[in-house]
């Protein structure tokens, strides 16, 4: 249900799910190239690290301001709760490049650059989606995202799945199965947390919309 509401709404909530949605953007795009190129690993997954801080940063002023404000756009567990599964995605970005790390991985398989240009797909989705919070009148735009970025994370179990099958051929090499096994779940795991703000950005079109 709409609120009736006399004062104007905070507008610096929108900035700062903006800033929150280039973050993102930035670190599926900076992972996609990093297993592309595989080359300065650990410059890239430091840089990554510096995009993490970014977004941990802007997490808070998102939640301090929901604590101030007396006119929000949205219900404030709407507002916290977008920012915090925006906050765990780039998380889980960051986290997964420095597994490659971690693992001392040699060289991206096909399947793992695959993963990684659908999170990178995935994050262009969510950014292009959350600049339409400003005009209600335009939800129905961010309904279509919604869509693509479920569409892509079906796309990613799919291909994580095959990895698997293929991971498990292999299974004289126990190392390598972990180690692989491990990147897979984890940039599985980059996709679901895509969808998680996919699921939040729904449910603040239907309960505002």
């Amino acid at each position: 249900m709409q609120r009736f509401q006399i004062l104007p709404v905070e507008q610096r909530f929108f900035d700062l799910f903006e800033k929150h949605a280039r973050t993102l953007r930035q670190a599926a795009e900076r992972l996609l190239d990093l297993v592309q190129d595989f080359t300065d690993v650990e410059g890239k997954v430091a840089q990554l690290a510096e995009i993490e801080h970014e977004a941990d940063f802007v997490t808070h002023e998102i939640f301090d301001l929901a604590r101030r404000s007396f006119t929000t756009p949205f219900e404030t567990e709407d507002i916290t709760g977008l920012a915090a599964r925006v906050d765990d995605a780039v998380d889980a970005i960051e986290a997964t490049a420095g597994d490659l790390v971690l693992w001392r991985i040699e060289r991206p398989t096909p399947q793992a650059i695959d993963l990684c240009r659908i999170i990178a797909k995935g994050a262009v989705e969510i950014d292009t989606a959350i600049p339409v919070l400003r005009d209600k009148r335009a939800f129905g735009k961010i309904r279509e995202h919604v869509v693509e970025v479920n569409r892509y994370e079906n796309d990613a179990d799919r291909v994580a799945r095959q990895a698997l099958r293929d991971l498990v051929q292999h299974r004289d090499d126990w190392f390598e199965v972990t180690r692989w096994k491990e990147i897979y779940d984890d940039l599985e795991n980059c996709a679901d947390r895509l969808e998680d703000i996919a699921d939040q950005l729904e449910g603040i079109t239907v309960k505002n919309g």
